[in-house]
């Protein structure tokens, strides 16, 4: 370098600098999160990760210790890389290997909108971060000066507890928006089949032998017909749970006859890797639920808890009238 001219140091160090920019990912979507009165920056990067400012956690958290002295102590101690809101010792008993390694790992990435570049803690260490500082606060390790910095960890950890946190940075980044078409269409590669699957039983006859016991109508045992709006049903208790957009799309591949009736089971059209143990998985545990219910209301009840349809929001306690189910408009 000291043989370079002027201007040419300045061209290295153009070509340095644009080295160092073509490194660090720049954001496609930022954001602020706002839980009670805490503003958190935030952004997704390119490979989906979704990153919290650490900058902006530091100062949600506020003085850990408090005072430049404290400041300088911290600076002066081996931190290990850890952010300030980890540094203090009283929370050291109560952070596990795997935390230190992530948080010392920080995401850097840039603004679109310019500026320099920025350290991001992943959004998912977050409620880790303020577990580790209500377990202290919990087993009285904390000073004086460190309870309000607690306090505002449990404000924080109050409102991640009403959404996840991916799903708020999601929505605050508008990420949401455009992960669903993309989302979707990487669901249905991993579980729909290119070509149709040979039949092999799949379906435990106890499904229907549960299902006929629970709308209360009497097991054929010596027969295999069900009543039609059995399809029906079966639809909504397992396709509609398996992932989202799964059934529209085995509905839309699986062949039919010219009078437009399936010529193969909806389960041969699903991947060997991912669909067809995914549909597996889940009819054990419907029978299971089957089994332990006395009405198909209760059935029904358990069944939404744990696996909700895909496409509702939110499943909230509801009444549930069997006389007004006729299987046909879920």
């Amino acid at each position: 370098m000291a043989s370079l001219s002027p201007e040419e140091r300045t061209a290295q160090a153009r070509l340095a600098a644009a080295a160092r920019w073509e490194d660090v990912p720049t954001a496609t979507h930022i954001g602020e999160l706002h839980i009670g009165e805490l503003i958190l920056p935030c952004a997704v990067l390119p490979d989906g990760t979704r990153v919290i400012s650490q900058g902006g956690v530091t100062t949600a958290f506020g003085p850990v210790s408090g005072g430049w002295q404290a400041r300088k102590r911290a600076e002066d101690e081996h931190t290990g890389g850890l952010p300030s809101f980890l540094v203090a010792k009283s929370l050291k008993p109560f952070i596990d290997n795997d935390l230190v390694t992530r948080v010392t790992t920080p995401q850097k990435y840039r603004d679109p909108r310019g500026g320099p570049i920025r350290i991001g803690l992943e959004a998912g260490l977050l409620p880790k971060v303020c577990e580790v500082w209500l377990r202290a606060r919990d087993a009285t390790s904390l000073t004086k000066i460190q309870l309000p910095v607690a306090d505002r960890a449990d404000v924080l950890m109050r409102g991640l507890a009403h959404t996840g946190i991916i799903a708020l940075v999601d929505e605050a980044t508008g990420y949401q928006r455009d992960r669903a078409s993309d989302a979707l269409a990487k669901i249905l590669e991993a579980f729909i089949a290119k070509e149709l699957r040979p039949w092999i039983p799949t379906f435990p006859a106890d499904l229907y032998e549960q299902m006929f016991r629970l709308r209360g109508l009497p097991f054929p045992s010596i027969s295999v017909k069900r009543p039609q709006y059995f399809g029906n049903l079966t639809n909504d208790i397992v396709y509609k749970r398996l992932a989202p957009g799964v059934l529209a799309e085995l509905k839309k591949v699986t062949p039919r006859n010219d009078g437009g009736r399936p010529t193969a089971k909806y389960f041969q059209s699903l991947t060997a890797n991912a669909g067809y143990p995914k549909l597996k998985e889940h009819l054990g545990a419907v029978v299971a639920y089957m089994r332990i219910s006395k009405t198909w209301e209760d059935f029904m009840k358990i069944l939404n808890e744990q696996y909700p349809r895909f496409g509702d929001t939110l499943m909230l306690p509801m009444d549930y009238d069997q006389n007004r189910d006729d299987g046909k408009g879920l």
